[in-house]
């Protein structure tokens, strides 16, 4: 008898198969192993010593716990016997943890012209230091239309003009530079900070 085309059990993988390789990606663990022999550590912390894996595995099913492979690149491989889904559980925490320590820096962008009102400048420059003290980088691009590109001098003077009023509160991390029929210069907060 054959089977019918639209059956789909021979392009996708066993259920059993993809639970595997999703535990693979945190640790190995029991008959994952691949090692012939591993540093076994028990529940309690002691070490037990170099034992082959099967051992170590049977050691484990007295206890009620699995074979948790937590060192992979030692000489032996370093097990431990815990209860694996308590050991994804801290995994998984410490990577929250990490993710909440990080900053994510981001660009703001201020746009400008050359012939920007003073008053309008200043408000412009406050929103920047804004940005940089939470911590974001300011990118700041001077557009030059029509008969402005010949006065690009007007343009440099009010981009160092920018950078003066930030004195030591962010550094240069891209000086000002036409690219186009603009000006963009890139300010930082300082690393210090």
């Amino acid at each position: 008898m054959e089977r019918p085309i639209n059956d789909r059990t021979d392009s996708r993988p066993d259920r059993n198969e993809r639970f595997q390789k999703r535990n693979e990606d945190i640790a190995r663990v029991n008959r994952q192993i691949r090692a012939p022999q591993v540093r076994v550590i028990n529940e309690q912390g002691e070490m037990l010593g170099v034992m082959t894996v099967p051992d170590a595995i049977r050691k484990a099913e007295e206890a009620g716990l699995d074979l948790v492979e937590v060192s992979p690149n030692a000489e032996p491989p370093v097990c431990k016997i815990i209860d694996f889904g308590k050991y994804k559980y801290e995994v998984q925490k410490k990577k929250n943890e990490a993710k909440k320590k990080q900053k994510v820096v981001t660009i703001k962008e201020i746009k400008l012209r050359p012939n920007i009102d003073p008053h309008d400048l200043g408000i412009k420059t406050k929103q920047m230091k804004g940005f940089i003290e939470d911590g974001d980088k300011v990118k700041i691009t001077l557009r030059f239309r029509g008969r402005e590109m010949a006065h690009i001098e007007l343009g440099r003077a009010l981009m160092d003009k920018v950078r003066d009023e930030f004195g030591e509160g962010a550094r240069v991390e891209l000086p000002a530079r036409m690219e186009g029929r603009q000006m963009i210069m890139i300010l930082a907060p300082q690393t210090g900070k």
